[in-house]
């Protein structure tokens, strides 16, 4: 706390006597920082006697100047006594920034200077990406979502290879809590659908989902190579490699090819449906049986009137004789 009072006559005459609250703390004098027109007072929030008290809404810190003698109960002289107090609400509205990422830069030997864009597309024609500007991307339960990850490079016969795709609540690619989409170029997820694409491109897409607990975000990172085309024995070349067969490649060994890069978009915000949404789907639901009933009957009242036009009547004989 910092607080700043202007020398008025009462507190010149006073100026020897002014104390905080605990006026045996050599920190807390008062002499320490005032000047010629004010008395300056700063402090942290638990030093200098500062008392700490709250209310339903508020954590409230107060403290005073004053001339009073510290270690009297009554007073007859005109004494100082200012009080001052700084006030913490218990609840506030925080809003968070969300910044879409820019393409991931490289430069390696062999390759030159190389990027990995990483984007949300609008649908599976991959011709209109998500609009930076809107992050974080809303998406539904189960709603497939569509990336893409692009690699630019002066190099030409270069292919893109994306080795690994996990899903974190963070924008932390080794958070404790994690989802495996693709891992050693294997598909994991089932949802998952691969597009085609160009040799520097990768598209695929995957039904929304939501992690367990309170976690309305999910980032994407994707570990990537650049291969040389045609150069075997690279990462481009083996493909999906599955566990336990003993082929994967921890550590960069072929020539034609890039070391592993991580890169990452999010984060994608799960859209909660209102229980209104969902009594809405209930009533149409509901509506909708009841005019599949009405027509069955309606149908069925029909046909029966039309089985009756069918009937013909004939002339009984009669009993009468000549």
């Amino acid at each position: 706390m910092t607080v700043e009072v202007e020398k008025t006559y009462l507190i010149r005459k006073n100026k020897d006597n002014l104390h905080l609250n605990d006026f045996r703390d050599p920190s807390c004098n008062l002499t320490r920082l005032s000047n010629s027109t004010h008395v300056v007072a700063v402090m942290s929030l638990n030093t200098c006697g500062t008392l700490v008290e709250e209310d339903e809404n508020n954590i409230i810190f107060k403290n005073d100047i004053t001339s009073a003698a510290p270690n009297e109960i009554i007073s007859r002289q005109h004494d100082v006594e200012i009080a001052f107090s700084c006030v913490y609400p218990k609840r506030t509205n925080l809003t968070l920034g969300f910044r879409h990422k820019n393409p991931y830069a490289f430069l390696e030997k062999g390759f030159g200077a190389f990027t990995f864009q990483f984007e949300f597309f609008e649908s599976q024609r991959f011709r209109k990406q998500v609009d930076s500007s809107t992050y974080p991307v809303e998406v539904y339960l189960k709603q497939m979502m569509f990336m893409q990850i692009e690699a630019t490079t002066s190099i030409p016969n270069t292919e893109l290879f994306v080795e690994t795709c996990r899903a974190t609540p963070y924008d932390n690619p080794n958070s404790r809590i994690s989802y495996t989409i693709i891992e050693h170029g294997c598909v994991k997820d089932n949802t998952v659908q691969i597009y085609p694409s160009s040799r520097v491109q990768f598209r695929f897409g995957m039904q929304a989902f939501e992690f367990i607990g309170a976690h309305e975000e999910v980032y994407i990172t994707c570990t990537v190579v650049l291969c040389e085309t045609g150069v075997p024995g690279t990462r481009c070349t083996q493909g999906c490699i599955r566990s336990g067969s003993g082929n994967h490649r921890g550590k960069r060994e072929a020539v034609g090819q890039t070391s592993s890069h991580s890169i990452s978009q999010g984060p994608l915000h799960l859209v909660k449906t209102s229980d209104s949404q969902a009594s809405g789907l209930s009533l149409n639901l509901g509506m909708n049986v009841m005019f599949v009933v009405g027509c069955l009957l309606a149908c069925g009242v029909v046909i029966y009137r039309s089985k009756r036009s069918k009937i013909k009547y004939q002339p009984l004989p009669s009993s009468d004789t000549d």
